[in-house]
């Protein structure tokens, strides 16, 4: 089985709590960080922001992506959500075993 850590910008807290509670509630994450405070500069229509937002880090399983990643659009405020992930190499082998049991 392939874990992953899915990394995911929110516009603020109230939004990044909305997205998580959603994940966790069903089943897509075992758990999800948020750390709000986050400052972005990026380039949107051609022009050059600066925004205080918010990151979510959940952590789940490979065959859950799409859905997950279904449910976070379906739920953002952002034209283009920033929802990337990356595979957990290493992990307490029962910290694996609790994503497995609380993503069904």
């Amino acid at each position: 089985m392939e874990y992953r850590t899915v990394y995911i910008t929110t516009a603020d807290e109230e939004e990044a709590r909305k997205i998580g509670s959603q994940l966790v509630s069903l089943r897509l994450a075992a758990c999800v960080n948020i750390i709000p405070g986050m400052s972005s500069i990026y380039r949107w229509q051609g022009e050059i922001h600066e925004d205080s937002e918010c990151v979510l880090l959940a952590k789940t399983k490979q065959p859950l992506m799409k859905e997950l990643i279904a449910k976070v659009r379906e739920l953002h405020s952002y034209d283009v959500p920033c929802i990337t992930s990356w595979p957990i190499r290493e992990a307490d082998a029962d910290y694996l075993a609790w994503i497995d049991e609380e993503t069904g």
